[in-house]
C-alpha cells in the first residue's frame, strides 16, 4: 500500500483540529468544527480550504492555443488574456477524461488545473494529444500549494493582506504576482462553492504563513477553516459536478447537462464528432435533480426505480444544510427526466419516493 501524501498545510490542519482522512491518496481534513457550521460559514461569511492536492499543468509553445483548443470542449480561442474558463477533456467516444479550469496567461502559455485523483491519467492523456502540436507540457502539480478562500466576505478579508485592488479581478479572471502578506501568489476569482471567492496558488514555503494570515484577518468576519465535507455539500447545492459521480469516462458532457461548456459550432476537439452524433440522435439519459418525498438519504450509486424497474442511478445525495431538504442528482432514462416526474430511490432495500426538480438547488452568488 502506497504511503499517503501530505500537503504543506498538514501541520496547520492538525493545529486547527482537522479530522484527517485519506482523499485520493492525500491526508486531508474532512472537517474541523463540523461539516454544517463550516458549510454555513462559507454561505454567510467565509471559509478557507486547502486544495493543494489539485493538479496543475503548464502548457507553453507556439501552438499552445491550438493544442488547448483541440484538447478541451470549450472555446479557448475566444479567451481574453488573464481569463479563466471551465471545460472538459473528452475521449473520442465523448466520455469525459476530466473537467478542468483553463487559465490563459497569453497566446503561448496556459495553466490547466485538474482533479487530484486524475493527475497521472490526465497528464498522460495530454501528452498523447500533444504529440501533433509544437508545445511543451510540464506537470507542475508537485510545485504548488493552493488555498481557496470562499464566501461573501472573501474579498474584504483578502484585501486586508494585499495592496492589489481585488475589485479589479473579475469573475473567472486571474492576476499573477499578487503579494499577499509578503507571499507572492497567482490568484483567480474562481471556486467550487457557488459563492464569491479566490483560489490562491503559492509555493509550499509560503502556504502555512498565508493560511494563518487569512484566518487571522478573517476572524472578525466569522471565517472558519473548512474541510472536504463542506466542499462537497457546497458544490452540490450549486449544481457543480464532481468527477467520479456526475461525470466520468462513461458519461458525456451533454448527458451531464454541461452543454453550455461544449462549443460544437467551433473548431474541432477530441470527442466532437461523437457529441455531434449524440446531439443529433437525441439523449437516451440525462442528469436530473430530485427531492426526496419519502424518508432516507440517497447515496452515490443507489438504484433509481420506476414501477420496480431500473431507470438509473444516484450520483450524489445529501440533506442540504442550506435548504434543509433531502436532495440529489441522478442519471436517469430520458423518459423520466421531466420536472415533476416521480420515481423511487432504493435505500437499504426499500423504495422511497422522489420527484424531479431543477438541478440548481442554490442560486449562485458570484461577483460578475
Amino acid at each position: 500500500m502506497s504511503e499517503l501524501k501530505r500537503t504543506a498545510l498538514y501541520e496547520s490542519h492538525v493545529k486547527w483540529g482537522g479530522k484527517i482522512i485519506d482523499f485520493a491518496g492525500w491526508e486531508l481534513p474532512v472537517q474541523y468544527e463540523g461539516l454544517v457550521p463550516e458549510h454555513h460559514a462559507v454561505r454567510q461569511q467565509a471559509g478557507l480550504f486547502d486544495v493543494s492536492h489539485m493538479g496543475e499543468v503548464s502548457v507553453k509553445g507556439s501552438q499552445a492555443t491550438d493544442f488547448v483548443q483541440y484538447l478541451v470542449t470549450n472555446d479557448v480561442k475566444s479567451m481574453a488574456k488573464e481569463q479563466v474558463i471551465y471545460a472538459q477533456m473528452c475521449y473520442e467516444n465523448g466520455g469525459i477524461v476530466d473537467d478542468l479550469l483553463v487559465y490563459k496567461f497569453d497566446n503561448n502559455e496556459y495553466f490547466l488545473v485538474i482533479n487530484a485523483s486524475n493527475v497521472d491519467k490526465d497528464f498522460a492523456w495530454m501528452q498523447q494529444v500533444a504529440a501533433d502540436f509544437e508545445v511543451d507540457l510540464v506537470n507542475q502539480s508537485p510545485d504548488f500549494s493552493e488555498l481557496a478562500l470562499q464566501g461573501p466576505r472573501a474579498q474584504e478579508i483578502l484585501q486586508l493582506l494585499t495592496d492589489t485592488d481585488l475589485s479589479e479581478v473579475k469573475f473567472f479572471f486571474l492576476k499573477r504576482d499578487v503579494v499577499i502578506d509578503g507571499v507572492k501568489a497567482l490568484i483567480s476569482r474562481t471556486g467550487y462553492t457557488g459563492e464569491d471567492g479566490f483560489e490562491i496558488y503559492v509555493d509550499h514555503q509560503g502556504a502555512p504563513k498565508l493560511w494563518e494570515s487569512i484566518l487571522k484577518a478573517g476572524e472578525p468576519f466569522g471565517i472558519k477553516p473548512a474541510g472536504l465535507g463542506a466542499r462537497d455539500t457546497l458544490r452540490f447545492e450549486a449544481a457543480l459536478p464532481l468527477y467520479g459521480q456526475e461525470i466520468d469516462k462513461d458519461i458525456t458532457p451533454l448527458e451531464a447537462g454541461l452543454g453550455f461548456f461544449v462549443s460544437l459550432d467551433n473548431d474541432d476537439f477530441v470527442g466532437r464528432d461523437a457529441l455531434l452524433k449524440q446531439k443529433a440522435e437525441g439523449l437516451q439519459r440525462k442528469l436530473v435533480g430530485f427531492e426526496m418525498l419519502g424518508k432516507g438519504i440517497p447515496r452515490h450509486d443507489y438504484r433509481v426505480l420506476k414501477d420496480g424497474r431500473d431507470i438509473g442511478f444516484v450520483t450524489t445525495g445529501y440533506k442540504s444544510p442550506t435548504l434543509e431538504r433531502t436532495i440529489g442528482f441522478a442519471m436517469v432514462d430520458i423518459a423520466y427526466s421531466a420536472l415533476g416526474t416521480t420515481f423511487d430511490i432504493e435505500i437499504r432495500g426499500k423504495a422511497s419516493p422522489a420527484e424531479v426538480v431543477k438541478k440548481r438547488f442554490y442560486q449562485k452568488q458570484y461577483k460578475k
